[in-house]
């Protein structure tokens, strides 16, 4: 981390921000969409006001909830765990990552 980014001069402090931040921002996205979609739902009458909070979500569904939460939780590992500066801090990975494509 360049030392222009590194407000806490506490390398483990910056990347837990990071991660908290990005958290946040996904949490607020999610939020707003999840509302927005449910309200107008709701508003069609495709939905009963509350229906959505006893939704069981069968197999397939199941499947493609497990698929996201683990994609959301591969990009916040991986911003615990990249590396170099902080103008293109996952160079190293992105480069590794192009070779194991190629190879």
């Amino acid at each position: 981390m360049s030392d222009e980014f590194d407000y806490f001069r506490d390398r483990h402090l910056g990347k837990l921000l990071d991660l908290v931040l990005q958290l946040s921002t996904d949490l607020h996205v999610a939020n707003q969409r999840v509302h927005g979609l449910e309200a107008l739902l709701v508003r069609h009458g495709v939905l009963a006001e509350g229906e959505l909070d006893s939704l069981v979500p069968d197999e397939a569904e199941r499947r493609t909830l497990e698929r996201q939460r683990d994609a959301m939780m591969n990009r916040l590992i991986r911003i615990i765990a990249e590396s170099g500066p902080a103008e293109h801090p996952l160079r190293d990975q992105w480069e590794a990552a192009l070779a194991a494509k190629a190879g």
